[in-house]
Formats: C-alpha cells, sequence, structure tokens
C-alpha cells in the first residue's frame, strides 16, 4: 500500500464553548482504508532542492514560521489512556511536551472556544470540508460564521487545515468527487476566508494541506491547480506517510519545491510502517536529516496512534526501543526545537 485513509470521520462528540479536559476531545471514526494510489513520480533522493529565501516578514501568518527552527507535536490517542496520561507519558520518554497538538473536527461539530493546552501549546484544527456547492450556495453560512467566531474567542494563534487531502478520491470533498473542478475547492476556500475575516478572526493560520500524490494522476487533479493563492494561505502543508518504503524526498520533494519559496511548510499527517528491525527508526533518521537540509520547513505533526480499527498500522513513536529512540534524537535536536 501506498495510501491510508484515516481520520476525517465527524467527531463522536462536539466541543462547546467551554474549557474541557484534554482526554475529551473528539474521537473519530475512520472510513476504510482505499486501495493503493498510483504513486506520482518521485524525484531522485539525492536531489537538492532550490534554495529558499525563508524568515521573510510575515510568513506564517498568525502562527509566525521561525527560521532554523521546527515546532513539533502530534495526533496523540494512545490506546488504554487518557489524553493526559499520553501527553504526560510523551512528555517522560522525550524530556519535552508537544508544541503542537492535532485535532479533528467534523464541519458541522461546534469548533473550540477555549481549550485546555499546556502553556505554549499551538492547536492544528483539521476541519472537515463538505461538497462545494453546499458551501458556495450559502447553505453552511451559520457554521462558517459560527466557527470563525469560536476560534477569534481562543485568543491565541491557531493553526486551521480545512479539507485536506483535496486532490485525492476518498473524502466528499475531493476534487475528483465534485465533478473535477479544482477551482470549485479554490472558490470555497477563499469563500471561508473572507467570512472568517469578517468575524475578526485573526489569530488563524490558514493551512493548505494536500495529499502526497495525486489520486487519480489525471491532469484535472494536480494539486497545483487546488492552490487558492498567496493571500489566501499561510503555510502549505501535506499528508504522507512511509507506507511502501517511499524516501521522504518522494513523499515531501513535490510540495517543497512548488511552494517552499512563497510560503513556510508543514509537514501535517505523518508516520511510517513497521517493516521490522530497524526499518521503523532508520525513516525517521532519514526523515530527521531530510528536514535539516530544508530550511522552509517548519512544522511537523507526526500521526502517534495505534487505535484505529480498519487501519492495520501501529503508528507510535515507541512501537519498539528503535524508533522511539530514533524519535527522541530527533526531537531533541536544535532543528526541532521551536
Amino acid at each position: 500500500m501506498t495510501r491510508r485513509v484515516l481520520l476525517g470521520g465527524a467527531a463522536a462528540a462536539a466541543v462547546s464553548g467551554v474549557a474541557v479536559g484534554m482526554h475529551r476531545f473528539p474521537r473519530h471514526s475512520p472510513p476504510a482504508p482505499s486501495s493503493p494510489a498510483s504513486p506520482s513520480p518521485p524525484l531522485s533522493p539525492s536531489a537538492s532542492p532550490e534554495p529558499t529565501p525563508v524568515g521573510r516578514p510575515g510568513w506564517g501568518g498568525p502562527v509566525a514560521f521561525k527560521a532554523g527552527r521546527v515546532m513539533l507535536g502530534a495526533y496523540l490517542d494512545l490506546a488504554g489512556m487518557t489524553f493526559d496520561r499520553a501527553m504526560a507519558l510523551r512528555r517522560r520518554q522525550l524530556g519535552r511536551g508537544e508544541k503542537i497538538i492535532h485535532l479533528f473536527y467534523g464541519f458541522g461539530d461546534h469548533l473550540p472556544s477555549s481549550l485546555d493546552l499546556p502553556a505554549g501549546t499551538i492547536p492544528l484544527i483539521s476541519w472537515r470540508g463538505v461538497p462545494y456547492q453546499t458551501i458556495l450556495g450559502g447553505h453552511s453560512d451559520s457554521i462558517i460564521k459560527a466557527a470563525a467566531r469560536n476560534l477569534a474567542r481562543l485568543k491565541q494563534p491557531v493553526f486551521l487545515r480545512w479539507a485536506w487531502e483535496m486532490n485525492g478520491n476518498w473524502y466528499p470533498w475531493g476534487g475528483p468527487n465534485n465533478d473535477n473542478d479544482p477551482q470549485g475547492y479554490v472558490d470555497c476556500w477563499r469563500y471561508l476566508h473572507r467570512m472568517f475575516t469578517q468575524q475578526n478572526a485573526r489569530n488563524v493560520a490558514w493551512v493548505w494541506s494536500i495529499n502526497w500524490n495525486n489520486r487519480p494522476p489525471a491532469a484535472t487533479n494536480r494539486f497545483q491547480s487546488y492552490y487558492p493563492g498567496d493571500s489566501y494561505v499561510d503555510w502549505v502543508g501535506l499528508s504522507g506517510y512511509n507506507l511502501g518504503h517511499e524516501s521522504p524526498q518522494t513523499l515531501y520533494d513535490p510540495l517543497y519545491s512548488a511552494y517552499a519559496t512563497r510560503k513556510p511548510v508543514f509537514i501535517t499527517e505523518i508516520a511510517a510502517a513497521d517493516f521490522g528491525g530497524v526499518t521503523k527508526g532508520d525513516f525517521i533518521r532519514k526523515f530527521s536529516a531530510y528536514v535539516a537540509a530544508r530550511p522552509a520547513i517548519g512544522a511537523v505533526a507526526w500521526f502517534d496512534t495505534d487505535t484505529h480499527k480498519d487501519a492495520p498500522y501501529n503508528w507510535r513513536i515507541d512501537a519498539n526501543t528503535d524508533s522511539l529512540a530514533a524519535y527522541k534524537a530527533m526531537a531533541s535536536s536544535a532543528r526541532f526545537a521551536g
């Protein structure tokens, strides 16, 4: 397999506009995994990216990009543990807390207006999309306005990733499921962005996040066609999992090469399957070296979980002692001290 479909189901319980304990954040029922994807043509693993002018004023919007530093965090859901216990375990293992906490919400859920997060932690809100006409027809204006007002009430910077992986055919907001109309996606994104601005949600950093390869790999489904424009995007991101011995270059270089001179890069979903031995740790070490060589990468959210049914992978960073050691070394490096 070279592609997985995991999160994105509607929340089992909405988070209201009051402070909640970390263990009460929504959990999700994942859709069944898709069939293997046809990968995009890989770049050479030895290929060097173009030099990137980084650290320019305003990079990252409300969540500022820090030159030379990566904000490292995770979607964290460990079997048999509350969120608080899982966070405490990772802090003991790594000697540090998560800089980013990844949370998933359905489109009709109440986005949070208050979060009980450790000081200095930045939430990454992945907010499901809907078919394009549901938005462009004005049918969801009340939902969008409420979401904007709630996030504005957080009174802290927040990443918002709306309708991710739109260049795939597994979600109802994907272009292939909307008459192969990338412009419709762009119009929806700009519609939401304008409405959030009208509601004064100026603490929101907009994260446009693709899947690492286009599926189907058709001319009408190129990820670049879904880009809303520099004025509407603060960070560019992608989902890329090591499911078939892919190199970091294969997974992440197409996006990096396309946008790293224009926007900071956020690896919004990443994990590695365990193929035995030290394969999981080896991918983490390769990824750490990859990021060190690409200065425009400013944020990474690991998919650190072992709870997803219909997905036979243990994505935990401590799946074995070598993978935990590799992850700890990466998390302890100066590059990941953002």
